[in-house]
């Protein structure tokens, strides 16, 4: 029986999407958000597979994006235990730390749940969740990884955070780690470099903010342009028509992260 970890952000001074009462309040946060969060890139790439393992004690971790909750992740939870995975859906400071803090804060949570109990242990991230779990195995190398899916990734930064990163609203509603994903060689996605272990990305090529559109020249999810989702070494690489709020609630999202983590490919037939 696999074990999957779901971890999301704690939003001490500003309420998660999910934590947002009424149904035109939520709206309205939306709109706000969607015109100051950042984005990532697009493109595709055929994956090397891997042979097929024994699911028998092995963990998932899940690690939700920024300014989200658990929550954001329950369809995606409720669907692997509906597969006989064991879900726990775990919660970190996404808008209190930058991304070496953050994965710090990771590092010790998965020494206090599960690191001494598990054969195997595989992420699955949305958006921050991906750099967060690059950052950490950069520094923490798991003897025990297993197989990686990134939903939505920033993998090499996004062009809204370099147009929005000295805007102060922007910086404090959404906290230090946000400015520090952008496209330029200094930013975090590009110092940590190469991936050395399976990864396999899923993005989006369908943005429904006619304001974000304009600051992106090539197919995007709306945050994250397509191509700039992929990642130097990953396995494979996989797009779908979702935008990049709300792709982990898409049913053949779901298929494909469980077909990566049993084959360390995604399905294409």
């Amino acid at each position: 029986q696999e074990i999957i970890f779901i971890i999301h952000g704690q939003n001490n001074r500003y309420p998660s999407y999910e934590e947002i009462a009424g149904v035109w309040q939520k709206k309205l946060w939306w709109v706000f958000l969607a015109m100051i969060t950042p984005t990532a890139g697009m493109s595709s790439t055929r994956g090397v597979a891997v042979a097929p393992v024994d699911t028998a004690s092995e963990a998932v971790v899940l690690l939700h994006g920024l300014w989200r909750s658990s929550y954001s992740l329950k369809k995606m939870e409720n669907y692997l235990t509906g597969q006989g995975y064991h879900v726990y859906n775990l919660d970190y400071p996404s808008t209190r730390g930058d991304i070496a803090s953050l994965s710090q804060h990771l590092a010790a949570q998965l020494e206090n749940c599960c690191l001494q109990r598990h054969r195997k242990i595989h992420f699955v991230t949305h958006s921050l969740g991906g750099i967060l779990v690059r950052a950490y195995l950069k520094k923490y190398p798991l003897p025990a990884l297993g197989h990686v899916v990134m939903l939505s990734p920033p993998n090499q930064g996004s062009e809204l955070v370099d147009v929005f990163r000295d805007n102060q609203w922007f910086k404090a509603l959404l906290g230090p780690a946000v400015i520090e994903l952008g496209t330029h060689s200094q930013d975090m996605p590009q110092q940590l470099g190469k991936v050395d272990y399976s990864v396999g990305v899923i993005t989006g090529n369908v943005s429904v903010n006619p304001f974000l559109a304009q600051f992106f020249t090539t197919s995007n999810d709306g945050k994250v342009a397509v191509e700039r989702a992929k990642v130097s070494g990953m396995a494979d690489f996989y797009v779908v028509p979702r935008s990049h709020t709300f792709i982990m609630n898409s049913p053949q999202v779901w298929e494909q992260v469980q077909h990566f983590l049993k084959y360390g490919m995604f399905d294409r037939g």
